[in-house]
């Protein structure tokens, strides 16, 4: 049978306040474009809000103080919040049997928690640890000596290395590699020898890792990914990095070994950044940018290589389709003057 929610026994949840039918009842979730009158949306930003009589849905969540007449609205904090707990809600996760399946292969020393499962074909090495509720999916490989929190989900074809760490109520998606060497080579008479990697890659509390993101080991000491980081997919954290907490990285980013990265940082799609650099706290890097040197505290840094200051960037761009027009007028300009030259040079 349907899971059905009224409206405001849904507010009470989000501690909002209900407008409207108050009794209606809402049996699911879906977009602003798509809901129905039996489904809750959520409305947070300005262009939502004056599409506001567009959308069909029995109920939307708005920003508190929002009217909109006619409507089933709950007035909250924040919207898009709201929604996805509500998702959650009417979609839970259906949770997998505890117990360590007939087809996996474990180590010696494995030291289990309450309510631990191990899917099939799963690895997992020596003296490894796993906390309680932690789930490691089908076919994912741990090294040995590895640590794992309470509350983790380890995807399905996730590689772990030897002596890594990670937190409680961390995910970790599908391809992903943790504790891979990091890149580190020293030439002697054009050839290459490896330098050994023997730290660790250690993984805080509530961060999520997307798939098939490479995150390295460090040549000594760690490579840290700090509390509540959020990583897209195809991401790559060279060795010695430290992202700090609550950063948010999207997909296709490359960070060289040892930078450093503050709190509430935030690094667009395809940004490149150099090794050894310290970009500070709520730092914005926009997407495809060569980062090659460091970036001040609460710093905007736009597209392009290199770097440059986000207003920089947008004279830049208004100046750009002018050149062609300006190249001219110099020329021109240079040419009146070699002529004003020949004339006073003239006996």
């Amino acid at each position: 049978m349907p899971t059905e929610y009224s409206l405001q026994d849904i507010a009470e949840a989000a501690n909002g306040e209900a407008v409207g039918q108050k009794e209606k009842r809402i049996s699911g979730v879906a977009p602003f474009e798509t809901a129905d009158s039996n489904q809750i949306t959520f409305a947070g930003s300005v262009n939502y809000l004056k599409r506001i009589d567009d959308t069909r849905a029995g109920a939307i969540f708005v920003p508190t103080g929002f009217k909109a007449p006619g409507k089933n609205l709950i007035g909250v904090s924040n919207p898009q919040l709201e929604f996805a707990k509500l998702v959650v809600l009417f979609h839970p996760t259906v949770p997998l049997p505890s117990g360590i399946s007939k087809r996996s292969a474990t180590g010696s020393d494995l030291q289990t928690g309450d309510g631990v499962f191990i899917g099939a074909f799963a690895t997992v090495g020596n003296r490894v640890t796993i906390g309680s509720d932690s789930i490691i999916q089908n076919g994912v490989f741990i090294g040995d000596g590895v640590s794992i929190g309470n509350k983790v989900v380890i995807h399905p074809h996730v590689t772990i290395m030897n002596g890594c760490r990670i937190g409680n109520r961390v995910t970790i998606h599908p391809g992903t590699v943790i504790g891979s060497d990091g890149y580190g080579f020293v030439p002697d008479s054009g050839r290459y020898h490896k330098i050994p990697q023997i730290g660790i890659v250690q993984i805080d509390d509530d961060v999520e890792i997307g798939a098939c993101n490479t995150i390295d080991r460090a040549t000594f000491g760690r490579t840290w990914i700090q509390r509540g980081v959020k990583t897209d997919n195809l991401v790559h954290i060279a060795h010695n990095v430290v992202v700090g907490e609550d950063s948010v990285i999207v997909a296709q980013v490359g960070i060289a070994g040892s930078t450093k990265i503050g709190h509430h940082a935030m690094i667009a799609g395809q940004a490149g950044i150099s090794g050894h650099l310290t970009l500070g706290n709520h730092v914005t890097v926009g997407p495809m940018t060569g980062v090659g040197k460091p970036i001040s505290d609460g710093e905007v840094v736009s597209s392009g290589s290199p770097s440059m200051p986000h207003r920089t960037w947008l004279r830049v761009q208004r100046i750009i389709p002018a050149l062609p027009e300006m190249k001219k007028k110099i020329a021109a300009l240079e040419k009146q003057l070699a002529d004003l030259e020949k004339r006073i040079d003239a006996p």
